[in-house]
């Protein structure tokens, strides 16, 4: 159909002189290949694409060198085909002049393609495979916004679509891009109109709007739409809307109001009342990657201004410099005003013309310096309310300016500065000459700035709060645990007590804590079986390991150039996975020796020599087993003289310490001198321990009075330990007609005095600024522990 609708009125707008004839003299051109395309990764609304090809790699037209990074991000291809000298940061056509990496192609003036893939009957395929294909062709949104299609065309569940807008309304004076693609694809973009519904579930109205400044589109348009009705029924459901012309009813949301009569409240979407709007040129975009499999690689964009030889409209690849299109329509620097990409109303100055032409450049503009002259001065506001008048969001624009000079944020958002499509409207009429939009343009920026540091200040605030509780929880398990421990040991020391009473009220087996200790660990210590199979389950892992590291590293899309640093990186892992494997393989064969010379052994297996031959000494557990079954076959007096002889070992060590200590000055003297005092203190008890048991294991006495310097320290040991065996029996009677209560305040004097003794030696050690404080400090508090546990 392509009868008259209903239109609704635009609120606001105004009328700005048209310029469009002058660039539509000339047919649709094309330029000559440049012999450089720079095409940067963000051509589009969000992430940018990250890069996929490498310097010196030759790339074929409509090849990936982009993949889209992330769901609101597009993949981007080669213009035509070359060689990549570059990926670096390059200027782009942006307002604020910023940089963006970019892939620089050297055309070898061939324009070889890729295999394309294309599609007969896109009705064959699923629709989510046709969001596939127009997702993997890069496609965005050609009027302006650069939105990825794909996102666009699927609409939440709850979104309920019936309206489907095709966009032809190019209300932005000069710009004629759409007008020349709607005069000579017409057909295309009837395809493109069917396609989109069939992906939309086949929405009741399909509305194609153009603004009635156009007739030769409208006509074009219409006889497509009439000769596709031929064949598709659907193709009749399509309506031509005509509307007035009127600046800006090209904004989505103008459109949709324009069309339809729906009002898309303040931070909603179209699709939230039912209607998808599309540029004419993504509509054609996306048949083309569906049908021909094409991506994205150009677009027509208009060439205009008096600074220009030439003004036409042209079919440009993606990546061509600015500066390249410009020179090839004889453009007179001197001559020129500005160089604008966009319209005059809503395009802005490039401040670097070797930028080069993207997704959404659909206008370059070079005007004279008499055709746009350059702004006068901002006055006063004088408060004349025109700018309220023609705002097309029923905004008041001098609020909105007021607030933004005061950088008054929550009013500008309460006044819904984001509802602004910054037209520019109220700048056009402003008799003020007050750049508004430019003031909107920064609060946005800065709002938008605030937000992301509050994020960034909430996630920091989150983590800190996370931390905090995971260490009050730590610090409440740490507690739990120690209330537990305490309990058990409490319990412990109850069950000695108890066991202790019960050996005294009548006699009972005495038990050998060095035998349980041995059964224990003979318990816990696995079968030869199981420990075999467990040391092959070893071997076999590190050799999966090893296998696993020596595979060769593969590029992929994340990671397409192997570095020399990953494969040094390989080359340490694969090393650290053959040591492994050596050192399974080692307790492996060691395990296997063992258990074979202990299958040999024939010796009774309850004497020390044949418990020692069938030990791997090697194994801390083994070696640690058979001390104890030695130690079990020996008798009180042989365990007290083997007692006796590791002390004086160790007292002889301790006494080459101090000597060793006295030549060299050390600090340690006074530690190293109370060690070798504790152990000859050890070895009189020991001594005495002897003499109980009656055995004299000191040296016959002389017989001659005088005693000679070699007989002189064994006479002080006697002397020393014969002290203290009379002491131990003197302690032992004492202990023995002592009640619980009166051994207990020994105890407790005992303490006390060695308290004293070890404060006085940390005072003495702090005031020297002894090296051994902390030692002695540590000391003290053990022995304060153990006096508050007998008190």
């Amino acid at each position: 159909m392509t009868s008259l609708i209903k239109v609704w009125e635009l609120p606001g707008g105004i009328h700005p002189p048209e310029h469009k004839s002058q660039s539509l003299q000339l047919p649709l051109g094309s330029l000559p290949l440049p012999p450089v395309l720079v095409i940067p990764l963000n051509q589009h609304m969000g992430t940018p694409a990250q890069p996929v090809v490498q310097v010196g790699e030759r790339v074929l037209a409509g090849q990936l060198i982009g993949a889209a990074d992330g769901t609101f991000s597009a993949n981007t291809h080669a213009s035509t085909s070359g060689t990549v000298i570059a990926i670096e940061e390059r200027a782009i056509p942006h307002p604020s002049g910023m940089n963006s990496e970019s892939v620089v192609i050297e055309s070898d003036g061939k324009d070889e393609w890729v295999e394309l893939t294309p599609c007969e009957n896109y009705l064959s395929l699923d629709r989510l495979a046709l969001l596939d294909k127009i997702r993997a062709a890069g496609v965005a949104g050609l009027g302006g916004a650069g939105f990825p299609t794909a996102i666009k065309l699927a609409p939440k569940s709850t979104q309920v679509i019936d309206t489907l807008i095709l966009n032809g309304a190019e209300c932005e004076p000069y710009i004629t891009a759409d007008d020349m693609l709607m005069q000579v694809r017409a057909d295309e973009l009837v395809a493109g109109t069917l396609l989109l519904s069939h992906i939309l579930h086949h929405p009741k109205n399909l509305l194609i709007g153009i603004e009635d400044n156009k007739p030769k589109a409208i006509a074009a348009v219409r006889a497509a739409v009439a000769g596709a009705a031929v064949n598709n029924p659907e193709a009749a459901k399509i309506q031509v809307a005509v509307f007035p012309t009127k600046y800006p009813s090209g904004g989505a949301k103008q459109l949709t109001q324009i069309l339809t009569g729906r009002e898309i409240p303040s931070g909603h979407h179209s699709a939230d009342v039912g209607v998808i709007c599309v540029n004419v040129g993504t509509a054609v975009a996306a048949w083309r990657a569906v049908r021909y499999g094409e991506p994205l690689v150009s677009r027509i964009t208009t060439v205009v201004g008096d600074a220009l030889g030439t003004q036409r409209n042209i079919e440009v690849l993606f990546g061509t410099p600015i500066s390249y299109v410009l020179e090839q329509h004889g453009f007179a620097a001197n001559r020129a005003s500005r160089v604008v990409m966009g319209g005059p109303m809503m395009g802005f100055t490039l401040l670097d013309l070797h930028s080069p032409i993207i997704k959404t450049t659909n206008c370059i503009l070079a005007p004279s310096k008499q055709e746009l002259p350059e702004p006068q001065p901002a006055q006063a506001c004088i408060r004349c309310g025109i700018c309220a008048e023609v705002c097309p969001a029923n905004l008041l624009p001098q609020q909105l300016f007021w607030y933004a000079q005061a950088e008054d944020f929550e009013r500008l958002e309460s006044h819904n500065l984001f509802d602004c499509i910054e037209c520019g409207a109220c700048s056009y009429v402003c008799p003020s000459t007050i750049p508004l939009v430019q003031y909107y343009r920064a609060a946005k920026g800065t709002i938008r700035l605030h937000e992301i540091e509050k994020e960034k200040s909430d996630r920091s605030r989150q983590r800190f709060e996370f931390r905090q509780q995971r260490i009050a929880k730590e610090e409440a398990e740490k507690e739990a645990k120690r209330l537990a421990r305490q309990k058990a040991a409490e319990e412990a020391k109850k069950k000695l007590a108890e066991k202790a009473a019960n050996a005294s009220a009548a006699p009972a087996a005495p038990t050998d804590v060095l035998s349980a200790a041995v059964a224990s660990a003979n318990a816990v210590q696995a079968a030869p079986d199981e420990q075999k199979a467990k040391l092959e389950r070893l071997v076999t892992t590190a050799k999966t390991a090893l296998e696993f590291q020596q595979k060769p590293l593969v590029p992929n899309k994340t990671n397409p150039v192997i570095s020399d640093e990953q494969l040094v990186k390989q080359q340490v892992r694969i090393k650290q996975a053959e040591l492994k494997l050596a050192e399974a393989e080692k307790k492996l064969a060691d395990f296997l020796a063992q258990t074979s010379a202990a299958q040999t052994n024939t010796a009774p297996a309850n004497t020390a020599p044949s418990v020692a031959a069938a030990v791997d000494m090697n194994d801390p557990v083994a070696a640690a087993i058979a001390r104890a079954q030695a130690k079990l076959t020996m008798s009180p007096e042989e365990k007290a003289k083997a007692n006796l002889e590791s002390l004086r070992t160790r007292l002889a060590k301790a006494e080459e310490k101090v000597a060793a200590a006295k030549t060299e000055g050390s600090a340690n003297l006074d530690a190293l001198q109370q060690g070798a005092d504790k152990l000859q203190q050890k070895i009189s008890e020991a001594l005495a321990e002897l003499a109980a048991l009656g055995i004299n294991d000191e040296p016959a006495p002389q017989t001659t009075p005088a005693a000679t310097p070699e007989t002189a320290p064994a006479t002080a040991e006697q002397s020393a330990a014969q002290a203290a065996i009379e002491k131990a029996k003197a302690k032992a009677a004492a202990m023995a007609s002592m009640s619980d209560e009166e051994k207990r305040a020994e105890q407790i004097q005992s303490l006390q005095t060695r308290l004293s003794k070890a404060r006085e030696r940390l005072a003495k050690a702090e005031a020297e600024n002894d090296a051994n404080v902390d030692a002695f400090r540590a000391g003290v508090s053990k022995l304060e522990e153990k006096l508050q546990e007998l008190a």
